[in-house]
């Protein structure tokens, strides 16, 4: 319109008419049709319609503007009616708005459009949810760059995957299999089509979301020192620093160092190899023997047995769980009726809200009780395979792997002494936890050597 108008007043010696089939077709609403109708004719325009005769007399002013008005009031009628049915339909756990990533819509058998799982994409962003809500991921920005990683993922018009696109992702209930829409007064309505992740899942990422930042991971990282802000100087229990040096012949030399003023080591060098040689033999003496990674696994496997069987327990507790949930709930609700301050109620339907998904939660397990997502070789065989052997993937060469060894690894920093090497390094759960069944077994035995029982017992 602005470029027409535009034309008309550059053409107004040349008197120009502007064509409309309806009425309708010239703008949305009544004031926007007489400002187009004024704008036109200042600039030179006459305006003509096969369905209505534009003159200046009161009669056909007075059919022009009824028209106009019976045309707005259609077009508010429709939209009213769309968006109706678009409330209706997300009510009924359908989604209507744009499609998310990872999902794609397709005509279901007499329920209009339903969204399903568009592959590779829905899997890429399954394990990217899944791995920040188990911490393998730690920040927002290591799911972008996870993201990034694969050429399939959509991009923006730049071709990069932004810090928002991952933002998004993390937030959307859509992925959990519910609908939450405020505008509209939905609140985590049952979708129909196939979540992503559970809404356990979906819960522990927003809790870790809103619990605060986490320090994104170093830009510096490089194959060249894999180590670099992992091991920490013994002296001040800050992170080494790490860099190449040149000799006078122009050979190149890699070191790692403490950048710490005040420290007594401070740009004392440490040869990378030392250092990294010496990571190598603790990691390495992590590794299990095979005795003792056949009786863990036996271990595991006879727990996994024993919370199947529990499974009709497993049912009540979540029963009562429930049935808990649901009397907080009524209670709140009959504080809200008796309250009449505002701060009051508002901080009761916050108290209410977070009830409510902690009530869809335990509706969701009480659902899949007694029920595995996955078998137990699927659960346990890559976390052994793992225990097993984290030298392996350690020596696989890839950095991503080698920081998610250190990550799933260790609990903490390792101290670096220069005149020492490395101390007992403190170790996650799982090692500290097959530490324990050895440390035990070498015990039975010390017994049963000391108290010999007969052949029969």
């Amino acid at each position: 319109m602005d470029a027409m108008i535009a034309f008309l007043q550059r053409n107004r010696n040349h008197p120009h008419v502007v064509i409309i089939d309806d009425i309708s077709r010239l703008a949305r609403g009544m004031k926007a049709h007489i400002g187009l109708r004024d704008a036109i004719a200042h600039a030179g325009g006459v305006l003509k319609s096969p369905s209505i005769d534009f003159s200046d007399d009161a009669d056909s002013e007075l059919q022009e503007y009824i028209m106009a008005t019976v045309s707005q009031h259609q077009r508010r009628k429709n939209a009213e009616q769309t968006l109706n049915r678009m409330k209706s339909r997300m009510r009924n756990g359908y989604w209507v708005f744009s499609v998310p990533v990872g999902y794609r819509f397709v005509k279901g058998e007499g329920s209009g459009k339903v969204l399903v799982r568009d592959e590779p994409i829905a899997s890429i962003i399954q394990e990217a949810l899944e791995g920040y809500a188990s911490g393998r991921l730690q920040s927002q920005a290591e799911v972008m760059r996870y993201f990034a990683k694969f050429p399939e993922f959509p991009r923006n018009k730049n071709g990069d995957v932004v810090n928002q696109r991952a933002r998004d992702i993390l937030t959307h209930p859509v992925y959990s299999g519910y609908i939450d829409h405020a505008p509209w007064g939905l609140s985590m309505v049952k979708a129909k089509h196939e979540p992503s992740i559970s809404l356990e899942t979906y819960q522990r990422i927003q809790d870790r979301l809103n619990g605060g930042a986490t320090a994104p991971a170093r830009k510096d990282l490089n194959t060249d020192f894999p180590l670099r802000g992992f091991v920490t100087c013994g002296d001040c229990c800050n992170p080494l620093s790490a860099y190449w040096a040149r000799s006078k012949t122009g050979k190149r030399h890699p070191y790692y160092q403490c950048h710490t003023k005040s420290c007594t080591s401070y740009r004392k060098t440490i040869r990378r190899d030392d250092l990294e040689g010496q990571f190598e033999t603790v990691l390495k003496a992590m590794q299990p023997t095979e005795g003792l990674f056949k009786l863990a696994k036996a271990m595991f496997r006879d727990a996994w047995d024993q919370r199947i069987a529990q499974a009709s327990e497993i049912k009540k507790s979540l029963k009562r769980q429930l049935a808990n949930t649901e009397k907080q709930i009524d209670q709140l609700l009959d504080r809200v009726v008796e309250s009449s301050s505002s701060k009051v109620i508002r901080a009761y339907e916050t108290k209410i809200e977070k009830l409510e998904r902690q009530k869809l939660i335990a509706a969701e397990k009480l659902e899949n009780a007694g029920q595995p997502r996955h078998t137990f070789a699927e659960l346990f065989e890559p976390a052994m395979a793992f225990l097993s052997s984290p030298w392996k993937i350690w020596d696989s060469g890839r950095l991503d792997m080698k920081r998610l060894v250190l990550r799933l690894a260790f609990a903490e920093r390792l101290p670096y002494y220069r005149n020492q090497g490395f101390r007992t390094p403190e170790m996650t759960l799982p090692f500290k936890a097959l530490r324990g069944i050895q440390r035990g077994k070498l015990k039975w035995r010390a017994e049963e050597d000391s108290n010999p029982r007969p052949p029969d017992s």
